[in-house]
């Protein structure tokens, strides 16, 4: 019933980890999720935290949800949104757009917690080029069965949808599972796959390797089960029928408009982001993020 397991690369940040599962050699997309970071749990001194400087996008949406701390984000678009845990936010990059990602003042001066996942998206063939856009949801269906409890956080499961956007049919959700809980997971979606974030859990008896991206089989209906408890997430859906690449921010279905995106962004061509515009990422030598042959 697991049709492929991709251990992640993990980057040393000094004050916390992050785990990326894709893209990798092994497999580049599942269903339109085409980067999954995972980061933290992890305790930051106090006066520390996350500092993402601007850095662009293009033909992509990011999903941010947290487990535990707040990050506020900024972007070209003149947003200005705090993330905390239970609030999806999505920002649909299109054509393009420039974001920051930093951790909130009175986090710092309290010592902050980081805890999340970070997944990119892709967009379908026709939307690529879409008008950058964000949106922040705070009411999201709670689907609960006994010792059982899933955030649908994108799409359709469990018989409840999300208000959040989608642009591909997309499935995404957040299982916890207490101590002899148990939930199935719907079929429905052409391509799934879970990560073991916290805790443990098993998929029809199978042991899950935490922080490994479980990737299931098309069309069987399986379970998800934990002795002790275990936080799970789920994501998927429509398979591509179009090659998409990644260059360190930047995905697109042509390699083209990926190498203008970067000469753009050299160039100071992309728009600023209001209220954090003094610093930018400068494009890498040899980026971190990249699809393969």
């Amino acid at each position: 019933m697991i049709e492929q397991i991709i251990r992640p690369v993990t980057h040393d940040l000094g004050q916390f980890e992050v785990r990326r599962a894709i893209p990798s050699r092994e497999r580049t997309m599942v269903g339109p999720f085409i980067f999954v970071d995972e980061f933290g749990p992890a305790d930051l001194d106090i006066g520390a935290g996350m500092d993402v400087r601007p850095h662009p996008h293009i033909n992509l949406a990011t999903v941010t949800w947290l487990f535990e701390g707040a990050i506020d984000h900024r972007d070209s678009l003149g947003t200005f949104a705090t993330i905390r845990p239970g609030q999806v936010n999505l920002m649909t990059a299109g054509r393009g757009i420039v974001h920051s990602e930093r951790s909130p003042q009175a986090e710092r001066e309290a010592g902050t917690r980081m805890y999340g996942m970070q997944t990119w998206l892709a967009l379908p063939d026709g939307m690529e080029e879409i008008d950058p856009a964000f949106e922040a949801q705070t009411t999201l269906p709670l689907v609960e069965d006994g010792r059982a409890r899933a955030t649908v956080i994108m799409g359709t499961l469990w018989g409840e949808t999300a208000q959040t956007t989608t642009h591909a049919t997309t499935v995404y959700a957040e299982i916890v599972l207490a101590p002899g809980g148990a939930l199935p997971v719907d079929a429905q979606a052409a391509e799934r796959a879970v990560m073991l974030v916290g805790g443990e859990a098993q998929i029809d008896g199978q042991p899950l390797e935490l922080y490994a991206l479980t990737v299931l089989v098309p069309g069987a209906t399986m379970a998800l089960t934990s002795q002790r408890g275990g936080r799970v997430m789920l994501l998927g859906g429509e398979a591509f029928a179009t090659e998409r690449h990644v260059w360190w921010n930047f995905v697109s279905s042509s390699r083209d408009r990926i190498h203008q995106a970067r000469d753009d962004w050299q160039a100071g061509r992309f728009p600023l982001v209001p209220g954090d515009s003094e610093e930018f990422i400068p494009i890498p030598d040899h980026p971190k993020t990249v699809s393969y042959p």
